[in-house]
């Protein structure tokens, strides 16, 4: 019967197991480095710089000399202050510093009181889209009818005013919204009157 041979305490000399010599471990990263400059030069072309987006705004020509002036009429109008915390109060038709009161909402609910209060043009706009994707109308009469209805002199117009709390993205928002509600007619100010600004102080307190 073979036996396996046991060693002994010391070393065991021949019974060892010689340990493989490692390899080198340099590795050559000029492959990697022209890899990389490939890369480089390929989104350097490919890529698209930003261009910074602007606002257009289309504004009236101001009236001659010799023409008379004449106030626009605010029968059909809203009047939107814009202030802090992302809060918009406002008032309808002109302002009387004896009888307006201010209401108050938010951009939460904002497009919902436009909507409302435009009505039969978001009514005219809707049923126009429908057309348009069902085929009944071109590109260009739908463009056409699109501008018609919006420049109806029957419908909402809107004044857009802030205040010194109110964001510069908020006045984004609020002209955005004037698209979303069909309202062609509106106009955008920086500042307001000082009876408006001592009623809407008032307001601001119970924020």
């Amino acid at each position: 019967m073979a036996q396996v041979p046991e060693g002994g305490g010391g070393g065991g000399g021949r019974h060892e197991k010689k340990r493989a010599k490692k390899g080198s471990t340099h590795i050559d990263m000029t492959p990697m480095v022209d890899l990389a400059f490939l890369l480089l030069t390929f989104f350097i072309l490919t890529t698209t710089m930003y261009k910074p987006s602007t606002l257009q705004m289309t504004f009236p020509v101001p009236p001659k000399e010799d023409q008379p002036f004449e106030e626009t009429k605010l029968d059909n109008a809203i009047t939107l202050l814009l202030t802090k915390n992302d809060q918009i109060f406002y008032y309808e038709g002109k302002f009387d510093p004896a009888t307006t009161q201010l209401s108050r909402t938010d951009f939460s609910q904002v497009q919902k009181l436009l909507v409302e209060k435009n009505k039969d043009a978001v009514l005219r706009l809707n049923q126009l889209t429908r057309d348009f994707n069902e085929k009944r109308v071109t590109e260009e009469e739908y463009e056409a009818k699109r501008r018609e209805i919006k420049g109806d002199p029957r419908n909402l117009k809107a004044i857009i005013k802030t205040d010194e709390g109110a964001k510069y993205r908020n006045m984004i928002d609020m002209v955005d919204e004037m698209d979303i509600c069909g309202i062609g007619s509106y106009g955008v100010m920086d500042e307001l009157k000082p009876e408006e600004q001592a009623l809407l102080d008032v307001e601001k307190a119970n924020l």
